[in-house]
């Protein structure tokens, strides 16, 4: 019998269920290389957590608000603009923009309304799955704080929708520092709460300016975004 009529007697369902297997054992193993886990540095004793964007998928909400109210001062507010304004508070956003458009807003009004247009959607949030299981993993195990340049009273309500507000007990907010980020303020704060020296913070965020100040702060850091899928722009 020669080697075509030897192949053509081998058992159809042995045959595609190789193929099946094989195929199945490609798709896991491209599925390992593609998958990133969120893990700490060994060298840190500390952890702190930017909110936004990070510990809660708010992104998307604070965009759609600045959406809303901008539209009344003729700004096209655009995922790639808000890009560029990631990690500053409403007010320094506000005198951002007027700076890019000429615009005259108040800063502290039109910043405010924004917050209170966000308060009215932020029952839409998310949590950032992989960056919150990391923080229920080290719960009390290690020292945790929140760095955020939000105000205090939205972080919190954030914190509370979510149920973040069971694993920690510190919150530094815009309000309780003189410079909001990139300056390192808000983490060194943070790391006095602790009781812990700089060094061994590790300082997870969504944002370069955020990455910046835990650097100014001589902290260890880890961008976030690298760990799920930024969704600013989308309909939520």
């Amino acid at each position: 019998m020669n080697k075509v009529g030897i192949f053509l007697q081998l058992p159809k369902y042995n045959f595609l269920t190789g193929i099946k297997k094989l195929i199945l054992t490609v798709h896991k193993f491209n599925l390992t290389e593609t998958v990133k886990i969120l893990t700490i540095n060994p060298n840190a004793k500390a952890l702190i957590f930017d909110l936004d964007g990070t510990l809660a998928d708010t992104m998307p909400v604070h965009f759609l608000a600045y959406k809303h109210i901008l539209v009344k001062y003729g700004i096209d507010f655009t995922p790639e603009l808000f890009a560029k304004l990631a990690g500053i508070p409403a007010v320094g956003t506000i005198e951002k923009l007027n700076e890019w458009f000429g615009t005259k807003m108040n800063a502290e009004e039109v910043g405010h309304f924004k917050e209170r247009e966000y308060e009215k959607i932020m029952y839409k949030m998310k949590p950032v799955v992989p960056v919150v299981e990391l923080a229920k993993m080290y719960h009390k195990k290690m020292p945790m704080a929140v760095g955020t340049g939000g105000y205090k009273r939205l972080a919190w309500k954030t914190m509370n929708i979510l149920e973040l507000d069971k694993y920690f007990d510190i919150l530094v907010s815009t309000e309780d520092v003189e410079r909001p980020k990139p300056f390192p303020d808000t983490f060194l704060k943070c790391a006095e709460l602790l009781g812990v020296e700089p060094a061994v913070c590790e300082v997870f965020e969504d944002a370069q300016l955020g990455i910046q100040a835990a650097g100014a702060a001589g902290m260890m850091s880890k961008l976030v975004t690298d760990y799920y899928d930024v969704t600013i722009g989308q309909e939520i």
